[in-house]
């Protein structure tokens, strides 16, 4: 009978039936078959505790108190037997000194005998096995046979589910970091569903890891990544924080945590801020955190998301800190990813094109130069202007892609305005901040244009001020030193919206100014309007440089321009943006726009 026993506990082993039921099965046959005993069975932990594994007959309260009993000489006739890797056996629980501090829990059970027996595997203590007698004796030698098949088939089955759970571990297991892994993340995300208490989650991005890896190697990438998981390990509870690869790491404060996002957050970043050796270099980390606290009725799936969408925006507004989900920030970042998938569709669609508006004389009408801007056709045939996707620009690989099918298309409408003999001066062309932090803006623009046989005296870049006055590491300044060294004209757009670009002028030179149509549209009737164009228009003539006023819409903005010494006007007064087909046909027509009355926008093909 025990013969068949045995294979069903093999047969329980192979097949992966948990351990915890394997062993109870076991125990529970071996009660059946041995009267007068109770079955144990005992795992020793990794702190040297015996933790209750088995024990269908004991009473729970005695199980309970037994685990986590550290293992020692003289610790009951378990906690001996792990300790020692022999046999213990107490004939009488009551008298025997190693009972004396437990005796009070297993004399009122009934329990007067007990036998304990390790269970070895690979010369290491895993447990043990155990008989509890109802009457003072030894065992038999039936129960001697027994307890050894038993220990045998408790250590295959205890290795083998520690030999799981190992590779577990390491599937879980981030092998740079040692902390759980997206996996193990996920899974705990999940869990979080069945606890219906409020809980949070925190996403970090580690800041400037790229520059570190290009700078110092990605030795000293790692050991960043190193610390800063550990760092972020110590500064919230224990098993809470995980990698989830790159340098994206996350954290779950749990219901019971009894502390809020945002405190685990500002000692993250505290902790994470201190210097540190990264393959013999000092490197200062930080990291950036967006987080979401659990609403009722939310979905762990919802929190994740409110924390990615609050993690986005940290990286956007305020990197190196920490930015908590409101309700509405995922609208507006939703917004962004929408746009930021409409153009890549259209990149992709070719329905990404360039429409030009022209840049004229006060004067004489005539058109020195055109203003090439982005379109965007949807799939119903709506051309929709580059302000209604100006949400995709801010992310810097779609930017980057848009300038260069612009780049593209532009130098070709160029090059066949030449071949027509069309006299368009120069024609200009927006970029980014994203094409100013990569290097090489000059050489790319260069190359475009040369690849039409384009000469770049006929090419304008037009820059934001918003963007020149962010001369970070002077990246932009150095940028625009090249475009102007190359023979690439340079416009400031948006020009007077921060008066801080006027000493910038001073340092990194620009060819045109463009002042910003918010003054076009209040110089009639403000006189403080007026004067602040007048005083822009003559710093930019002292300085050599060409002012284009922007937004004009009507002969008494354009007039009173030419008073104020503006030479160049650009706005709706004179054209809007049109097509290729069309800026050709007004080019042909000795590129002269009347500004009184207003082109007749319908035989140009003008669209918004």
């Amino acid at each position: 009978m025990f013969t068949k026993l045995q294979n069903t506990i093999l047969e329980m082993i192979a097949t992966g039936t948990p351990l915890r039921e394997t062993v109870d099965f076991l125990c529970r046959n071996v009660e059946a078959t041995i009267p007068d005993i109770v079955c144990s069975v005992l795992t020793v932990d990794a702190g040297k505790r015996l933790r209750h594994l088995a024990g269908p007959s004991l009473a729970p309260e005695y199980a309970a108190a037994i685990d986590g009993t550290l293992i020692g000489p003289g610790v009951g006739s378990c906690g001996t037997a792990a300790f020692t890797g022999e046999p213990v056996i107490v004939t009488d629980i009551e008298t025997h000194p190693y009972w004396a501090p437990y005796k009070h829990l297993a004399l009122p059970l009934g329990l007067r005998a007990c036998w304990s027996t390790p269970i070895i595997a690979s010369g290491k203590v895993l447990g043990t096995f155990a008989f509890y007698f109802h009457t003072t004796r030894c065992p038999s030698r039936l129960e001697h046979k027994i307890v050894a098949a038993c220990v045998h088939l408790c250590a295959i089955a205890i290795e083998r589910d520690q030999r799981a759970a190992e590779r577990r571990r390491i599937a879980e297991t981030d092998a740079l970091t040692q902390l759980p892994n997206r996996s193990r993340f996920n899974e705990q995300v999940a869990e979080q569903d069945k606890i219906g208490r409020p809980w949070g989650i925190l996403l970090a991005d580690v800041d400037n890891l790229k520059l570190v890896n290009d700078t110092f190697g990605h030795l000293a990438g790692d050991d960043l990544i190193r610390t800063v998981g550990m760092r972020i390990a110590e500064a919230c509870l224990p098993g809470s924080a995980f990698r989830l690869g790159g340098d994206e790491f996350a954290v779950i404060v749990p219901a019971d945590a009894g502390i809020d996002p945002g405190t685990i957050a500002e000692r993250l970043l505290k902790a994470v801020r201190l210097p540190c050796a990264c393959a013999d270099r000092v490197v200062y980390p930080s990291v950036t955190v967006g987080g979401a606290v659990a609403l009722e009725g939310e979905s762990a799936e919802r929190v994740r998301q409110n924390a990615d969408y609050a993690l986005y925006h940290a990286k956007e507004r305020a990197r190196g800190n920490y930015i908590e989900f409101v309700p509405g920030l995922g609208t507006a970042i939703a917004k962004r990813f929408r746009a930021i998938q409409d153009v890549t569709e259209a990149l992709r669609e070719e329905r990404i094109d360039a429409y030009y508006q022209p840049v004229v004389e006060l004067a004489t009408g005539r058109i020195v130069s055109l203003e090439a801007l982005c379109r965007l056709t949807t799939r119903g045939g709506e051309v929709v202007a580059a302000g209604y996707f100006h949400e995709a620009t801010k992310d810097a690989g779609v930017a980057f892609e848009l300038t260069d099918r612009m780049l593209a298309k532009v130098a070709a409408d160029a090059r066949q305005w030449m071949d027509e003999g069309l006299a368009f001066g120069r024609v200009g062309i927006n970029v980014a901040a994203a094409d100013f932090y990569r290097s090489g803006l000059a050489e790319r623009v260069a190359a475009a244009f040369r690849a039409k046989g384009v000469p770049l005296d006929r090419v304008i870049v037009e820059v934001t001020e918003s963007v020149y006055l962010d001369q970070r590491d002077q990246i932009v300044a150095e940028q625009i030193r090249a475009l102007r060294a190359a023979g690439i004209a340079v416009a400031l757009d948006d020009f007077g919206t921060g008066f801080a670009s006027l000493t910038h002028l001073l340092t990194v030179p620009i060819d045109i100014i463009k002042i910003d149509k918010s003054f076009v549209q209040r110089m009639i009737g403000d006189r403080a309007g007026a004067v602040i164009i007048k005083g822009l228009i003559d710093i930019a003539n002292g300085l050599g440089i060409r002012v284009t006023a922007e937004g004009v819409e009507t002969a008494e903005q354009a007039g009173s321009l030419q008073e104020l010494g503006c030479t160049d006007g650009q706005g709706f007064l004179f054209s809007r943006a049109v097509d290729r087909t069309a800026i050709a046909t007004l080019l042909k027509d000795r590129g002269i726009v009347e500004t009184a009355p207003a082109c007749d926008l319908s035989r140009l093909g003008a669209t918004g």
